[in-house]
């Protein structure tokens, strides 16, 4: 197997792999082209972002800066939105449904380490999939770690850690993060 296919696999990888670390630079210059482009050249910006990220539906937008590994790996539905500072290490895949609304200063980490040093000083990696589900609203300062899952329509409050799958329709919150109530019509009501 190539780095890259046990990238994606869920396999230890070596990300210092010239095809992994070609693909990673050649995604980071985008990104920095776009971060420095926004609001100054909205064409060229927007040209870079959508170069960078192939897979994002229609109608997506991240606030710069935004910074992410890959970018092919980055599956968006329509209508994303990243606020401010938001970081997506995609080598296990993140992907997004329709409508979903992303805080500012917000992580996606696929990526980790071993815990055996020996393993993490031979500079392996692994990377785990993350999946958002549609309508999901994550607030202020997020981090959801490898292999995640959340729910369509869920609600993760700012500042958690998101280390477990969340289900759909619950508010959750903390670190580690965990379901708190489900959202329910009284909802609507609240501002």
């Amino acid at each position: 197997m190539t780095e890259r296919e046990k990238m994606l696999s869920g396999a230890r990888y070596d990300p210092g792999d010239p095809e992994l670390a070609d693909a990673r630079n050649a995604c980071k210059a985008l990104c920095q082209q776009f971060n420095q482009l926004a609001y100054r050249d909205m064409e060229a910006a927007c040209a870079a972002l959508n170069q960078a990220l192939p897979h994002a539906g229609q109608g997506f937008w991240m606030e710069p800066p935004f910074w992410c590994d890959y970018g092919w790996n980055l599956t968006a539905g329509k209508n994303l939105y990243m606020n401010h500072g938001c970081v997506v290490l995609d080598a296990g895949g993140v992907t997004f449904g329709d409508n979903v609304q992303v805080g500012p200063l917000c992580g996606f980490h696929t990526s980790g380490h071993p815990l055996d040093a020996e393993e993490r000083a031979r500079g392996l990696e692994y990377a785990y999939p993350i999946h958002v589900g549609s309508s999901v609203w994550i607030g202020a300062g997020v981090q959801v770690m490898p292999g995640v899952t959340i729910g369509d329509g869920a609600v993760i409050a700012g500042g958690s850690v998101v280390t477990r799958d969340i289900p759909a329709g619950v508010l959750a919150a903390g670190v580690p993060c965990r379901p708190i109530r489900p959202i329910t019509e009284a909802d609507r009501m609240l501002p």
